[in-house]
């Protein structure tokens, strides 16, 4: 994944690029991203449809508290997998054709769930499915990220983490829907995981009209190609200049790809080990909020707040809605607030709506009818904080920390050890819930809540307000670590 996430700051030359003017091709562009970002929508839907599906499935499949954590957490295991292999396939084959098949193994992994006869073929079915939705995550962003002009390249690639929430609450809301007008069918869990197989076709054959990211072809040497592409995307004089810039990054990052190093030369730098070490932190830390528990589990959750079934479908819509709200305000955040400042902040209040759920669970006990509504508004709380401070600004964070040299490594390494400890909460979450319930539960996240916010305080530095080659100087001689500059503050 050497080449995947190597998107130089370069300001004076950008400056030198004719600018952007209307035309039919911003519509092409949004076509573009819309077409991708069903690779979003995907991974948001196969991670949320869980959620509504598990109950019923775990009845006709006779599931444990243990085997729901199995079949839920498969998927993110496959993630973890996924995520490697597929950067590196899209630097060889193409991004195009990588997410083409990607859209392949959605709807493979679909058919699987859909019509396993027992728990292990479903496993398998969500495997396949979690390799899908890892190689998603890598992948679709960087095709936004190396098709966008410059200058709405943060909004145009963060697209895709709208559009992920946007599958979680598709998926919260079929669910309601098709769980309360046929609760009474057999295998209704088969029809919530059945609707992934639209957009996955929608995804396959938008991808087959839509062109190749520029920056992949000219890294190929098929200028040709790439500007043809970009005169699809852009004013004409916009395209010819830009292909001439691309080229010249892509030589750079050539150049650049020759140093890079391996796993082992990591080790030898002592600030590259800390800063590896911060990345894998802010993922485990994000993961380790407990988010993914409501996401995957969030029916479980409500019913043991005393909702019934039927009602926790429905209540379950509310985290859904609160989390599109806030992923588009910390769209609008990215680029006004210090990233230390949102992350300090979101862990606050994660931590606070943990302790409080837990203290709700004791304060308003089983059968009291306040207990659901009262959990529930902490739940939106929690999600909302989330969304809000902690989810975008970790993964701009972690495209932004590491120096070009160990970029491509670091980011796989760090999304990785992600994507794991998400696999072990959903399948550890059940079996947490049934040994110390909802209270001992939400007071274990509310710890780990407060190892993190002194995990960033000490740690994290502040990378808003400075280029990419600042960063990478800063952290290659070590002096981002300095206590005021790793706060952001001019000494």
């Amino acid at each position: 994944m050497a080449s995947t996430f190597i998107q130089a700051d370069v300001p004076e030359q950008s400056g030198k690029l004719p600018p952007l003017t209307p035309g039919p091709h911003q519509q092409r562009l949004f076509y573009v991203a819309l077409v991708a970002t069903f690779g979003g929508l995907l991974f948001g839907y196969d991670t949320g449809v869980i959620n509504g599906a598990l109950h019923p499935m775990s009845i006709e499949l006779g599931l444990t508290a243990f085997t729901e954590g199995v079949v839920t957490s498969s998927l993110l295991f496959g993630a973890a997998i996924g995520a490697m292999i597929f950067g590196r396939v899209s630097d060889f084959w193409g991004r195009r054709k990588t997410i083409i098949l990607l859209a392949v193994a959605f709807f493979i992994g679909t058919l699987v769930c859909v019509f396993t006869p027992s728990m292990e073929i479903m496993v398998v079915g969500r495997i396949i499915l979690g390799l899908a939705v890892g190689g998603a995550s890598t992948v679709v962003p960087v095709y936004l990220a190396e098709i966008a002009p410059f200058e709405t390249r943060g909004s145009l690639a963060g697209r895709n983490e709208l559009m992920i929430v946007v599958g979680q609450l598709a998926a919260f809301i079929i669910n309601a829907i098709i769980g309360n007008i046929w609760s009474d069918t057999t295998g209704i869990w088969r029809i919530m995981l059945s609707i992934a197989a639209i957009p996955a076709i929608a995804l396959f054959v938008g991808m087959l009209r839509v062109p190749e990211s520029p920056r992949w072809l000219v890294d190929r040497g098929r200028i040709d190609e790439a500007r043809q592409v970009l005169e699809r995307v852009r004013p004409v004089d916009r395209a010819r200049a830009e292909v001439l810039e691309v080229e010249a990054m892509a030589k750079a990052s050539a150049n650049q790809a020759e140093k890079a190093m391996s796993f082992g030369d990591i080790l030898k730098n002592k600030w590259f080990v800390r800063i590896v070490l911060v990345g894998i932190g802010l993922g485990v830390a994000q993961q380790l909020t407990g988010i993914n528990s409501i996401m995957y589990y969030g029916q479980i959750v409500l019913i043991e707040a005393g909702f019934s079934e039927s009602a926790a479908l429905i209540a379950n819509v509310a985290p859904g809605v609160i989390a599109v709200v806030g992923a588009v305000i910390a769209l609008w955040m990215m680029d006004r607030v210090n990233r230390r400042t949102t992350l300090l902040i979101g862990f606050t209040l994660t931590t606070i709506s943990h302790v409080l759920i837990g203290i709700a669970s004791v304060a308003f006990p089983v059968g009291d009818p306040l207990r659901p509504f009262v959990i529930l508004t902490l739940v939106v709380v929690f999600v909302g904080s989330m969304q809000t401070f902690l989810n975008v600004a970790i993964w701009v964070m972690l495209s932004e920390i590491f120096p070009l040299a160990i970029r491509g490594i670091a980011i796989g390494i760090s999304v990785f050890f992600l994507w794991v400890s998400n696999a072990f909460l959903g399948l550890f979450f059940p079996t947490l819930i049934a040994a110390v319930g909802l209270t001992g539960t939400f007071f274990l996240f509310a710890g780990i809540g407060v190892l993190a916010l002194l995990f960033i305080w000490t740690q994290v530095p502040e990378t808003r307000g400075r280029t990419l080659e600042e960063i990478d100087r800063d952290v290659t001689n070590g002096v981002i670590f300095d206590s005021q500059i790793r706060r952001g503050k001019v000494v």
